[in-house]
This record gives C-alpha cells, sequence and structure tokens, in this order.
C-alpha cells in the first residue's frame, strides 16, 4: 500500500478518535444514534488501518517478518500478543478470545 494511502486511513482514524473525544466532552449534545455512529466510525477506521499494516507486514521476506516480530517482543512485550494478532492473525493453537 502505498504511504499516502496508509496516511489517509490513519488520518481518517485520527478524526474517528477526535470525534469520540469531543462527544465525550459533551455528551448530551449527542443522540444515542450518533454515539453509536461515532463508535462504529471508531471501529471500521481501526480495523482499516489494521487490515492495512497486516497486508503491508504480509508483503515482506519471511526472514524480515521474523525480525520484526522479535523487535517487537523485545520493544513491547506487553502487547506482543495484539502486535502477533494484528500482523499475523489468529494462530491455530491460539486460546478463544474473552
Amino acid at each position: 500500500m502505498p504511504i499516502e494511502n496508509m496516511n489517509k486511513l490513519i488520518e481518517a482514524n485520527e478524526i474517528a478518535f477526535l470525534h469520540a473525544d469531543i462527544c465525550l466532552a459533551s455528551p448530551e449534545s449527542y443522540s444515542l444514534d450518533e454515539k453509536r455512529r461515532i463508535c462504529e466510525g471508531i471501529d471500521a477506521s481501526t480495523a482499516e488501518v489494521e487490515a492495512a499494516m497486516r497486508e503491508d507486514f504480509q508483503s515482506w521476506p519471511p526472514e524480515a517478518q521474523a525480525k520484526m516480530l522479535d523487535l517487537l517482543e523485545l520493544a513491547d512485550p506487553g502487547n506482543f500478543a495484539w502486535w502477533l494478532e494484528t500482523l499475523v492473525g489468529k494462530t491455530p493453537d491460539a486460546p478463544p478470545a474473552a
């Protein structure tokens, strides 16, 4: 994916979270339906960013993927399971999500 497209996805995700922040600052100003749409926007834009990250990562050679996973495990051990699932996908031996 070209970097410009990824930047657009990230910007859309940031805007979705900004809408949520604005809503949280004044929740009485939003209807339940508007709040639902804001949440759906966050979910959709986050899914698009994660899918683009996965697609890019999976286009790398296996050696580069392994090195990146090693780096992520060292740099962010508390969130490594998230990185692994996001970049690689669910593994067959993974326990079901709670």
